[in-house]
């Protein structure tokens, strides 16, 4: 008699009870518990517990009020832009690139070997291009025309002025 793999027949885990939530307004704290679950499950797979966040902020001279900058994190190698914006008075002096730039130096600091963000094709691709990032994908969305364009880019050493300390 043969013996039968009893992982094809056996009957599926039963799915313990739960209360599923769909939102829009989900507590900090609520993400917060997601999050850090996540990260604990990616340090025992890994071993590695480097997840950290990084910012560039830009604040108003007068109020202190931060008015822009850079958010993202790091984590296993890997630097993620999240959110970037540039206030329109701001733009196209270079504030931008300097912001870009000490974002990915920091990130080199943290040993981060590439960077990944997303910009929808009416914000910045062009400017992330600029900056040496490459596109990886594109992927359509509203407005029709539109596309969520994903980018990448190598940090394999550091940029700016060779003379300047890090």
């Amino acid at each position: 008699m043969a013996t039968s793999d009893t992982s094809a027949t056996a009957s599926p885990r039963p799915v313990p009870r739960t209360d599923l939530v769909v939102t829009d307004a989900p507590a900090r704290a609520d993400l917060t518990v997601i999050s850090d679950a996540l990260d604990r499950f990616n340090t025992e797979e890994t071993g590695v517990a480097d997840r950290r966040p990084l910012a560039v902020l830009i604040r108003d001279p007068e109020t202190h009020q931060v008015i822009g900058g850079l958010t993202g994190r790091t984590s296993l190698g890997l630097f993620f832009v999240d959110l970037f914006y540039l206030p329109p008075h701001l733009r196209g002096g270079g504030l931008g690139s300097e912001i870009l730039r000490r974002a990915e130096d920091e990130a080199r600091t943290r040993g981060c070997r590439a960077a990944v963000l997303y910009t929808i094709s009416f914000q910045a691709p062009g400017f992330y291009r600029k900056q040496g990032w490459e596109r990886m994908g594109e992927v359509p969305c509203d407005p029709p025309g539109t596309s969520r364009v994903f980018m990448t880019k190598e940090l394999t050493a550091p940029t700016g002025d060779p003379g300047r300390p890090r």
